[in-house]
């Protein structure tokens, strides 16, 4: 007798159709139970530890919840009617606003030109060892660097203030400072994380055609001229990239500055919350003040924050970004 799915791929006419639809039907669910059952650890662990508590967040952001006890109270939007009257809200959004604004535009700018050093390294064949070494911090422990870097910026024997006192600039008291708290968190946060988008965009560099830029060398487009008419169009959806990863990271930032403004003893966020972003209020709302349904509020609207803020980005990039 003809195997119905022989007769599927060789069009037998003596099998009635109704088989070989049947014959369709089992196949494709045989692949699909398949497919799924190699799949289901991994989707079991995010439904369990990031779904789960995504919904859950969702959940208690319109509720009163005690994490002592199973009480909970239907509040509506009280939560969010709350943080609109607590000025160090506002205080950490603009903090996570300046923040954003000057660390994204620079290390996206910093990493595009060690990719472009890079990229002449590696024609002078020495660009492995530099790759690794631009690459190394962001591969190291932030709480561990970041140890390291409240020594850097120590006022009395930091190697900041030392380089600062031989080239006869006055020293300044970063960590300690409410004017310099912020932006000695920032010089971190680039140090740590320029690494990773360097080698974003050396991959995007690595796709340039080789024949439309010896065409541009003909032409008589070199140096600045070819980066602007020719490679950064060129690199423009790696760039997009690039912007969008940086700037919804960065609206997360927590561990650094976490632990460069003292952590749990010195209290974090200081000098007078000169440094409290939105992901350090929402961890010192919840965990230390119990006030779980209050920070889910918070981490609501940062989320919102986030989307929109990827929409716009997305709406520019679409009338901006050339995809070859």
């Amino acid at each position: 007798m003809t195997n119905p799915e022989n007769a599927v791929e060789g069009g037998h006419p003596d099998i009635p159709s109704w088989m070989l639809w049947w014959s369709r039907v089992r196949t494709q669910w045989q692949d699909l139970v398949v497919g799924y059952g190699m799949i289901l650890p991994s989707l079991v662990v995010f439904l369990v530890f990031y779904y789960g508590p995504a919904l859950f967040l969702l959940y208690i952001a319109f509720f009163h919840w005690n994490i002592f006890s199973n009480y909970s109270t239907f509040v509506g939007l009280h939560n969010f009617s709350v943080l609109l009257h607590q000025p160090i809200f506002w205080q950490s959004l603009l903090n996570t606003a300046y923040y954003v604004v000057l660390v994204v535009p620079v290390t996206t700018l910093l990493a595009l030109a060690l990719a472009l050093g890079l990229r002449q390294a590696w024609s002078l064949k020495g660009g492995g060892v530099s790759q690794a070494l631009v690459f190394l911090p962001h591969v190291t422990p932030v709480v561990a660097t970041s140890i390291i870097w409240v020594w850097i910026f120590d006022p009395n024997f930091g190697l900041a203030n030392a380089v600062l006192h031989a080239l006869h600039l006055p020293q300044l008291g970063w960590l300690s400072s409410v004017h310099w708290a912020l932006p000695a968190v920032m010089i971190y946060t680039v140090w740590h994380s320029v690494g990773l988008y360097t080698i974003l965009f050396l991959a995007g560099l690595s796709t340039l055609p080789k024949q439309v830029l010896e065409a541009a060398q003909l032409d008589g487009a070199r140096g600045w001229l070819a980066f602007r008419r020719i490679i950064l169009p060129l690199i423009g959806p790696i760039t997009f990239f690039v912007v969008v990863l940086a700037t919804i990271t960065t609206m997360q930032t927590f561990s650094q500055i976490y632990t460069l403004t003292g952590g749990p003893h010195g209290g974090a966020g200081g000098p007078a919350f000169s440094t409290t972003t939105d992901s350090l209020l929402i961890y010192q709302t919840a965990f230390l003040y119990d006030h779980f349904s209050l920070g889910s509020a918070m981490s609501l609207v940062l989320f919102i924050l986030i989307l929109a803020v990827t929409l716009i980005q997305k709406f520019v990039a679409d009338r901006m970004v050339f995809y070859r």
